[in-house]
């Protein structure tokens, strides 16, 4: 069955707002300290999503260009930052390809969290050159869901039972996902931002039953929309196999939380 992006993101988009956990404080802490953040810096944000790392950086900044293709999640975002009272954030419809139809300023530092892989990379890193300061600072910042951190025992039963609805094989729409066989610090060296540094901070969080439920709904192989009208059934299926295994309805969240800092030499 083929299925509209845009519904598949827009369909996403609550439940992303709502139940993901965000980037590790630690993080911001740590750009804050390093003056990466500062009240001087306009900042892009590249794959923005609903605004996970705009919303929370834009007390720190002068500007933060929010810029993402899919308008479900602008839209999200928007709302966020309006109910929080937040008025130093665009949200731009666009993505890593249109970066030269922006028109945007000189770029003190530029953010992309989870949607790098999905972008073509070397030409983002060209495209990002040519608009960012000599000195800007570029975050590749990733979470949670890497081979490199435990697995915790709800993962297998939430995709033991997408997989009954799903198949076996994660893909949103028609696009079936394969990680990078370079990985993205290799792809630095052979771009002008060759000056890398990575930080890794490790988490566990809390997590109710409607948390994970929530969670499952905001991945891109998972959204409302991929189930059609099959969605409830989805659902009350995940339930009861949470439950089985967690009858208190208490569960945890192992996270990771990993940065590239590159700039260049």
């Amino acid at each position: 069955m083929h299925h509209d992006p845009a519904d598949l993101f827009a369909s996403a988009a609550p439940y992303y707002a709502r139940h993901r956990p965000g980037y590790d404080p630690r993080l911001y802490a740590l750009l804050r300290v390093r003056r990466i953040l500062h009240p001087a810096a306009t900042v892009l944000d590249l794959g923005a999503g609903t605004g996970e790392i705009a919303l929370t950086i834009a007390g720190d900044v002068a500007y933060v260009h929010a810029v993402d293709p899919e308008t479900g999640m602008l839209a999200e975002g928007r709302r966020t930052g309006a109910e929080r009272g937040i008025t130093n954030i665009t949200w731009t419809v666009g993505d890593s390809i249109t970066l030269p139809d922006l028109n945007l300023p000189p770029i003190h530092v530029a953010t992309i969290g989870k949607a790098f892989h999905w972008m073509n990379r070397a030409q983002t890193l060209t495209e990002l050159d040519r608009i960012m300061t000599p000195d800007g600072t570029l975050l590749i910042v990733w979470d949670g869901y890497s081979d490199q951190r435990p697995r915790d025992p709800w993962e297998a039963i939430a995709a033991n039972v997408r997989a009954q609805y799903l198949g076996p094989t994660r893909r949103a729409d028609t696009t079936t996902y394969q990680h990078p066989e370079e990985g993205h610090e290799q792809l630095l060296t052979r771009s002008p931002f060759t000056d890398v540094e990575i930080r890794r901070w490790d988490r566990t969080i809390p997590r109710t039953l409607d948390d994970l439920i929530g969670l499952t709904f905001s991945f891109s192989f998972s959204t409302p929309a991929l189930f059609g009208d099959r969605v409830n059934d989805y659902e009350a299926d995940l339930r009861a196999a949470l439950v089985a295994h967690q009858p208190d309805g208490q569960f945890t969240e192992t996270i990771r939380t990993e940065v590239i800092i590159a700039t260049r030499s």
